[in-house]
């Protein structure tokens, strides 16, 4: 099993392996516990002042913080946030997969009602819904949430205390996480999340949790674990409140932009006019409509871009990420690769390939993490330690074509 490649901001994701601290500190008598760093002590003590003062009950603070020891290794996981240097293309493909794809269709389907209750509420694409949630946690998957998340307070605790840049924020979202257990949303032992703190199907800080996040399933509390109701719900919240989702448009097209020079905000029916088209050739739907024209790599597709575009990349400050998240959410639901393919791109690999590409890293001593068609941190990895190995350059992590023949002759 692979850590999901959700890529975000700092403030918000990153799938990591699992931490059993809580459960450790829970069985281990107090005489044998490892003495907390200095100072950290001091500070748990002098924060309960100031989380009291937020309007935390002492019981809560005692509760969550009282025998809290700080997990020391989200300072680690700041500075060393893997890197593999993936070109646009190697990006999309790697989202855009085989097993999202599949696994997308299976969920639309098995949710079918609650994506159109959204739709009707919130006016946001079941398409965009979807592909968040299979790049955030791969339409959650429970195996993402034992193997690749850890309690947030130990993790939270650590970052308010002693990390130099945002250290307001993090005290901020602690606050916050401990008026979820205050509110009875949630317990220490069920919030579990990335090293950040984001939690659930769709990857929650606490701020969202508590200031966006509804009772959508009315069940009496706002959860973003268990059913996916109350996330998806509260994301296209999210979408429309913070992102300006507007109700009827589509995020943009694929277009053939010709001879034009045209630049700017533009009606479609002005872009065709100035002779940028759709490059599967249908008509703009909706010609009043605006868009921005991007063109992300020369030589490569040309995208016309709506405001529902900027409001996914809301979500995640990366147009990289608003794209896959785009591009996946048409092709769950029907439609095709880009027409224009990217400079030097190859196809994606099969579920199938990427399974025989695994096996055969794994068999030559590559620990990918498992055979399942998930290309995640560890199978990156895994590539790039071959590659290195094998002499391909550049050793950039990518799972491709290139990769599966060198495997296939032997390495």
């Amino acid at each position: 099993m692979n850590a999901t490649d959700s890529t975000s901001a700092a403030t918000r994701r990153a799938l990591l392996k699992s931490s059993l601290a809580a459960s450790v500190i829970a069985a281990v008598p107090d005489a044998v516990l490892a003495a907390s760093p200095q100072g950290f002590d001091q500070w748990r003590d002098n924060f309960r002042t100031r989380a009291l003062a937020k309007g935390i009950s002492d019981a809560t603070y005692t509760r969550v913080m009282g025998r809290i020891e700080p997990d020391m290794s989200v300072f680690d996981k700041i500075g060393k946030q893997p890197e593999f240097n993936e070109q646009l293309w190697q990006y999309i493909n790697r989202r855009v997969s085989d097993w999202r794809l599949a696994a997308g269709k299976v969920a639309l389907q098995k949710y079918e009602g609650l994506f159109t209750q959204i739709e009707k509420d919130f006016g946001v694409e079941r398409g965009t819904l979807l592909a968040l949630w299979g790049v955030e946690t791969a339409y959650g998957d429970p195996l993402v949430q034992q193997n690749h998340m850890r309690p947030v307070f130990p993790s939270l605790a650590a970052l308010a205390w002693n990390e130099p840049r945002r250290r307001a924020y993090w005290e901020t979202e602690l606050i916050n996480a401990l008026r979820i257990v205050d509110k009875g949303w949630s317990t220490p032992d069920e919030m579990r999340g990335s090293w950040a703190g984001a939690m659930g199907h769709t990857q929650w800080m606490p701020e969202v949790w508590l200031n966006v996040g509804l009772d959508y399933d009315r069940d009496g509390r706002v959860s973003p674990f268990g059913k996916p109701d109350d996330a998806l719900g509260s994301s296209a919240r999210y979408l429309v409140d913070r992102g300006d989702y507007q109700r009827g448009e589509h995020w943009g097209y694929e277009v053939s932009v010709g001879k034009s020079k045209k630049a700017g905000n533009h009606s479609y029916a002005d872009w065709t006019a100035a002779g940028v088209t759709r490059a599967d050739g249908k008509p703009f739907p909706r010609p009043n409509d605006k868009a921005k024209l991007w063109v992300p790599v020369p030589g490569g597709p040309s995208f016309l871009l709506g405001p529902n575009f900027y409001a996914v990349r809301s979500y995640n400050p990366s147009m990289n990420y608003a794209l896959a998240i785009v591009h996946l959410g048409d092709r769950i639901q029907g439609g095709g690769p880009f027409v224009k393919p990217f400079p030097g791109s190859e196809r994606a690999l099969t579920l199938a390939e990427l399974q025989e590409l695994q096996t055969r890293l794994t068999k030559a001593g590559f620990d990918t993490g498992g055979t399942d068609g998930r290309v995640g941190n560890d199978t990156m990895q895994a590539v790039k330690n071959f590659q290195t190995r094998a002499g391909l350059s550049p050793a950039d992590g990518y799972a491709g074509l290139q990769v599966l023949a060198r495997l296939r002759h032997g390495g």
